[in-house]
């Protein structure tokens, strides 16, 4: 069962403080990587957790649980505490100042159940559920994190959390919420001491661009096909074994190995562009999120939690893209998948230095983003792991409506999949869902949550 649209709840929030870090923590200046501080990441990014009611933690209040454990993970990963400043070059640094994140404690009247069944996005009331306390939206000069702790009327609760992307990726901050976790819990220390070593993602000097990066080309939105903001529907499209059987049937035998996410991305890149019906000469590109952790030689020192991924693209005519069956868009996308490695996250910093730091094409693309192996939902605070955990919603960014999450769920019959929270003009949806549902049959048309929402920002 999916929430009902017309879920309404209020609730009531406490004036927003600052946490500092529980002890005292260095002054100092630290510079984030090249690929931290690129244009395309400067932006903040909304997480939600959905935690149930534990018998065993009857009377310990979660938002004081949580907001004691941050003030002792911040002793540790202090830099979060800080301040953003832009030097010469654009160059980001972390004034390190110690006045600590943005805290809100809450309470909503309404129970976990009345989410329903299916927790997933695009989810009800989430402005109130990580609201934009007033001075802590900016990139530079201010918090870095937000937290929100939301107590529900059921006795569960609901964290969510908002994100300055140049600091850290999906891992990085899973790796901060899980040190909150570990100490909400009763350690002393993070079990994966944090390290900072930014110096290890920077260009070379003098900068030398060895690679073709198509996914920063500069290119004139001549057509207006930047997807206008206004009249967005967002919803959230589930793939579980029966969907993924039904695309691997229409590939030839030797694709059919393929991983979901070649097949899940091929499949949306296509199915996203008929919908939007762009001239077939026209150039359209999907750039995949790849964590390049295991592609890095040598390996990147463990507790890193800087940015660690590359936005390989894969690009084609939309004609060829659309006229063309599944295999082609599947090509592609594993012909970019498989380009990350040492010397293209090498290329990517030398560019980011040469160019100004310039943001990712964003004209006539689509980005997906693989959360399936985050770890968001193991995130435990001392109330077991999460009945949801991952992105607040799709379409975020410093270009909103751009972007898709890939976020591991069980469905109501207890079969893992994947939920894609999408974001496309409301014409637009129509035509998706239905070229969506032709590839996978007519008589199983796929579950979808839906909200129509108008997108003022990306949270």
């Amino acid at each position: 069962m999916a929430p009902p649209p017309s879920l309404v709840f209020s609730v009531r929030r406490s004036k927003p403080e600052l946490v500092a870090p529980a002890k005292p923590t260095p002054h100092e200046f630290k510079p984030l990587s090249d690929i931290d501080d690129q244009e395309g990441l400067r932006f903040q990014i909304p997480v939600i957790q959905f935690y149930k009611k534990v018998p065993s933690m009857h009377g310990r209040d979660p938002a004081k649980v949580i907001k004691d454990a941050v003030a002792r993970a911040l002793v540790f990963y202090y830099p979060f505490a800080g301040r953003l400043r832009e030097e010469a070059g654009r160059k980001l640094v972390v004034e390190c100042t110690g006045e600590g994140i943005v805290f809100i404690e809450a309470d909503a009247d309404v129970t976990l159940e009345q989410f329903g069944d299916a927790l997933q996005p695009p989810f009800p009331g989430l402005e109130e559920l990580i609201y934009d306390a007033p001075g802590s939206g900016g990139v530079l000069n201010s918090p870095l994190l937000l937290i929100q702790v939301t107590r529900l009327k059921c006795g569960g609760f609901i964290f969510g959390l908002r994100l300055n992307h140049t600091m850290s990726d999906a891992a990085g901050l899973v790796q901060f919420m899980s040190a909150v976790g570990e100490m909400a819990r009763g350690a002393s220390a993070p079990s994966i001491p944090p390290v900072w070593r930014r110096d290890l993602l920077n260009a070379r000097d003098p900068p030398r661009v060895t690679r073709t990066h198509h996914e920063y080309d500069e290119v004139a939105d001549t057509k207006g096909t930047i997807i206008p903001l206004d009249d967005m529907e967002h919803r959230s499209f589930f793939f579980g074994p029966t969907e993924f059987a039904a695309l691997r049937r229409l590939l030839p035998p030797h694709l059919r190995t393929c991983s979901t996410f070649e097949l899940l991305t091929a499949c949306l890149w296509r199915c996203r562009t008929i919908a939007l019906r762009p001239d077939p000469e026209e150039e359209v590109r999907v750039l995949c999120i790849v964590n390049a952790r295991s592609r890095l030689q040598p390996p990147l020192p463990a507790g890193y939690y800087g940015n660690v991924f590359g936005f390989p693209v894969a690009l084609s005519s939309a004609g060829k893209l659309c006229r063309n069956p599944l295999e082609y868009a599947l090509d592609l996308v594993k012909g970019a998948k498989n380009s990350v490695d040492q010397e293209y996250m090498k290329s990517v910093a030398d560019l980011m230095v040469s160019t100004g730091r310039r943001h990712f094409t964003v004209v006539r693309s689509y980005l997906v983003s693989d959360l399936t192996r985050a770890g968001f939902g193991d995130v435990d605070f001392g109330w077991g792991k999460a009945v949801y955990g991952g992105a607040a919603k799709g379409g975020v960014g410093a270009i909103p409506g751009v972007a898709s999450f890939y976020i591991p769920f069980r469905n109501h019959k207890g079969e893992d999949g994947i939920v894609v929270p999408f974001c496309l003009p409301a014409a637009a949806m129509e035509i998706f869902v239905k070229e969506l549902n032709s590839l996978l049959k007519e008589e199983h048309p796929l579950p979808s949550n839906k909200s129509s929402t108008f997108i003022i920002s990306a949270l």
